[in-house]
């Protein structure tokens, strides 16, 4: 069970949504697809879905190629488009029922909506009408929608959005549970996400791959140009005496004894802070030097 894409273009007239794209996803990975708007992570994520074909390139899906076997495809992949259409004028598990009935799975449809609804929390609301549904909660049926007939692959854009923090950490765990045994590209703007639940980081920017790593190893694409310390005391001290400090560039006051210090310096500025603390009769209550964070890594690599 795995997606490959292999040299993907897609033009739009003159425009270039995609440019030679290629990447693999397999069995097991949650992997995030990340990239500013426009960027052309919607236009591959609806070619791999078979909603619109590229205009050179390969798409493979479990080894069934897209343009060869459009309808093949389709039944393995569980699909969440970022603007989630649903039909507000149906009821929760009468849509669900008439999505599970055209997949034809085997399965009765009445286990697969009861094990559906059970599996995304969505039983307090399966008598209402759609559109009567809060935001969280028509996620949660586009969620359903999406895993109802349990698929191999699962393509979700913005799974959470619109989600409380509490729906949040349940999706997020439902996510994490299906790709154990599922293949997941998952995409989204919100990095606390990406930390939270994914294997590899895939960043595309004006339809060019710019990064592909495990989470692991995405942090070594960007160099701190300058060290950030946080250092806590337990009583006050001056801006003016912290200025002293060798290799000492910024400091800014966060809180009453809560310090935000920068230096241009090669050198680890923490120990000359632990000599200043000892020379001052101070405390170091908290010393925390900041490290790359997704957001900086993912601003660099796209021009932000």
């Amino acid at each position: 069970m795995s997606i490959v894409v292999q040299g993907v273009t897609k033009l739009y007239g003159q425009q270039k949504a995609l440019d030679n794209i290629s990447f693999e996803v397999k069995t097991g990975e949650i992997v995030a697809f990340l990239g500013p708007n426009g960027a052309g992570k919607t236009t591959m994520m609806r070619i791999i879905t078979g909603f619109i074909p590229a205009t050179s390139g390969k798409v493979f899906v479990n080894g069934i190629e897209a343009s060869e076997d459009n309808t093949g495809i389709k039944k393995r992949i569980g699909y969440l488009p970022e603007n989630n259409p649903l039909y507000p004028e149906m009821y929760v598990r009468e849509y669900l029922g008439f999505v599970a009935s055209m997949y034809r799975t085997g399965e009765p449809v009445k286990k697969q909506i009861d094990n559906i609804i059970d599996i995304t929390g969505l039983a307090p609301e399966q008598k209402k009408h759609i559109g009567s549904l809060s935001k969280g909660y028509r996620q949660r049926v586009g969620l359903a929608q999406a895993l109802i007939h349990d698929p191999d692959v699962l393509i979700l854009d913005e799974a959470t959005s619109g989600l409380d923090p509490n729906q949040i950490v349940e999706i997020r765990n439902l996510i994490k549970e299906a790709g154990k045994e599922k293949t997941v590209l998952l995409s989204t703007h919100i990095m606390q996400e990406v930390e939270a639940i994914c294997d590899r980081i895939i960043i595309i920017d004006k339809g060019v791959i710019v990064a592909d790593e495990k989470k692991s190893g995405i942090y070594s694409k960007i160099k701190r140009r300058r060290q950030t310390v946080l250092v806590e005391f337990d009583t006050s001290t001056g801006e003016d005496d912290l200025r002293s400090i060798r290799n000492i560039s910024e400091v800014r006051q966060v809180r009453d004894r809560l310090w935000q210090i920068e230096s241009d310096a090669e050198e680890d500025i923490r120990p000359a802070l632990f000599e200043f603390a000892v020379k001052n009769k101070l405390t170091v209550l908290s010393l925390k030097r900041e490290e790359n964070n997704l957001e900086e890594i993912f601003r660099h690599l796209t021009g932000g």
